[in-house]
């Protein structure tokens, strides 16, 4: 017999042709543990996601609410100015007109 036998892998077939994997290793306390971390860790990694996009957000509404209410009020004057100008009282409803 071969002293490197023990060094080779085996082949182990089923009856069908195909090739069965390597039997699962049994699990210990340790992999326990470290899979409930990895679940524990990958929970906090999202929920500090959620909390960085939801800063973004606040932060883009932050900056973008005065220059929405600053380009809000030239509109406003600008569509006041030329009401006053062309002598016209200046409203805030618009009408319809039916035929």
């Amino acid at each position: 017999m071969d002293p490197r036998s023990h060094d080779r892998p085996v082949l182990d077939m089923t009856p069908e042709g195909e090739f069965r994997g390597p039997a699962p290793r049994p699990t210990t306390w340790l992999d326990r543990l470290l899979m409930r971390l990895g679940g524990v860790a990958a929970l906090v990694a999202i929920v500090a996601v959620g909390i960085v996009v939801a800063g973004i957000a606040v932060a883009f509404f932050a900056l973008a609410l005065p220059v929405a209410l600053v380009a809000g009020l030239v509109a406003f004057g600008s569509l006041w100015w030329r009401a006053k100008r062309n002598g016209q009282a200046f409203r805030m409803s618009a009408t319809m007109m039916r035929r």
